[in-house]
C-alpha cells in the first residue's frame, strides 16, 4: 500500500482549487493537514470544497514561516500555488524545512532566482518539480524523445502562438500587478509557451529580439519574439492576450525529416513525416495530472519530467525577452546555461 503523502497547500486561490478537486479524489495517497492562505475568502472557498468531498477542512496558518515552524515535522511536501514573485522565497523556505516541493509555473521571475533555487535544492537534497503541464505531458515527452534521437533529422525552426482574452479576464487581479506577477500575458498563460519551446529545443538560446505591448495595461498583453538557438535553428513566438474569448495555442517544430505539431500544454501531438501529405496523430500514453506526476517522481516510478533546469532555461529566455523589449527590439545575446540534454 502506498504511504499517504502529507502535503501543505501554499495558496488556495482559483488555480489551487482546480488542482485540489483532483487531489481530493486521491484520498488514499494524500493527506492535507494544513494550508497557508492569507485571504479569509480564499480559505473559506477551499474549506467548502473539502466539505463537498466529505473531508474535514485543514487548519489554516497564513504565515508560512510560522507554519513550517509548527508543522514541518508533520509534512512531507508542499504544493506552492501563489503569485509568481513569491515562488522563490517560499520554495527555498520549504526545502530548507525538509519538504519536497511541487511549484506552480512560472518557476521564478529571473535567472538569478532560478539558479538560487537550484542551489537550494542541491544543498537540501529535496525534490523540486515545476508544474508545467507541457513538460509533464506524455505528448511533449514523446516529442522530446523523437527530437533528441535524431529520428526527425536536424532541427530547423520552431514556431509558437498563444492567444487568450487574458487582459479583460485578469483585470483587477494580482496577475496584472508587475511586482507580484513578474510580467503579463507572455509570462502567465504564455509561460507555458516559453517553457515548452525551451523543453522541445533542448539547447540554449544565443540571441533574442523581442517586442512587448501593454495596450494601456500595467503589464504586457501582446508580444513577438524571434530567437536563434546554439545550433542555428530559429524560433518565433507570438502572444496575443487581448483577443476574443478563447484560450489556445499552437506549436510547430520543423525538422529535415518531419514536422511536429503540438501545443504549449501538450494538448496534442501530430507528426508529418517526409513523403507524407498530412499530419497524423502520434499515439501516447494517457496523461497523468500534475499532482499524480509529482507523486510518481517522488515514489521513484519516473524521472523528473519538469526539473528546475528546464525552468532556468525558460526564465533565461524571459530575461532576454525583457531586455530586448526595453531596447525596442534590439537583439541581445544570451549566456549559456548548463542543462542536461534529457532529464
Amino acid at each position: 500500500m502506498t504511504t499517504p503523502v502529507r502535503v501543505c497547500l501554499i495558496g488556495t486561490g482559483s488555480m489551487a482549487l482546480s488542482h485540489l478537486r483532483r487531489m481530493l479524489l486521491m484520498q488514499e495517497t494524500t493527506i492535507i493537514p494544513v494550508v497557508c492562505e492569507p485571504s479569509p475568502l480564499a480559505y473559506a472557498l477551499a474549506c467548502e470544497l473539502f466539505r463537498q468531498h466529505g473531508v474535514e477542512p485543514p487548519v489554516n496558518e497564513p504565515d508560512l514561516r510560522r507554519l513550517l515552524d509548527l508543522y514541518a515535522d508533520d509534512l512531507d511536501a508542499a504544493f506552492i500555488i501563489t503569485p509568481h514573485a513569491v515562488h522563490h522565497d517560499q520554495a527555498v523556505m520549504c526545502m530548507e524545512a525538509g519538504l519536497d516541493v511541487l511549484l506552480e509555473k512560472p518557476m521564478v521571475t529571473s535567472a538569478a532566482e532560478a539558479q538560487s533555487l537550484i542551489d537550494a535544492r542541491e544543498r537540501t537534497d529535496r525534490l523540486l518539480v515545476v508544474a508545467f503541464q507541457g513538460s509533464l505531458s506524455p505528448q511533449i515527452r514523446r516529442a522530446v524523445t523523437m527530437l533528441r534521437s535524431g529520428e526527425l533529422g536536424d532541427l530547423l525552426s520552431i514556431s509558437g502562438t498563444v492567444w487568450q482574452n487574458w487582459g479583460p479576464n485578469t483585470a483587477g487581479t494580482w496577475r496584472q500587478v508587475p511586482e507580484l506577477a513578474g510580467g503579463g500575458f507572455l509570462f502567465d498563460t504564455g509561460a507555458h509557451m516559453l517553457n515548452t519551446i525551451a523543453d522541445l529545443a533542448g539547447e540554449d538560446f544565443v540571441e533574442v529580439a523581442a517586442w512587448l505591448d501593454k495596450r494601456d495595461r500595467a503589464v504586457e498583453v501582446m508580444g513577438a519574439v524571434i530567437g536563434r538557438l546554439e545550433s542555428g535553428a530559429m524560433v518565433t513566438i507570438s502572444a496575443c492576450g487581448e483577443t476574443i474569448p478563447s484560450c489556445s495555442s499552437d506549436i510547430r517544430v520543423f525538422c529535415t525529416k518531419g514536422i511536429l505539431r503540438t501545443g504549449q500544454w501538450g494538448e496534442r501531438l501530430e507528426l508529418q513525416r517526409y513523403g507524407r501529405k498530412q499530419l497524423r496523430p502520434v499515439p501516447v500514453p494517457a496523461s497523468m495530472g500534475v499532482w499524480e506526476q509529482f507523486l510518481a517522481v517522488r515514489n521513484g516510478h519516473i524521472a523528473n519530467p519538469s526539473p528546475a533546469e528546464v525552468g532556468l532555461r525558460m526564465v533565461r529566455l524571459w530575461d532576454a525577452i525583457k531586455e530586448s523589449a526595453l531596447l525596442g527590439g534590439v537583439p541581445v545575446q544570451c549566456g549559456r546555461i548548463p542543462v542536461p540534454q534529457e532529464v
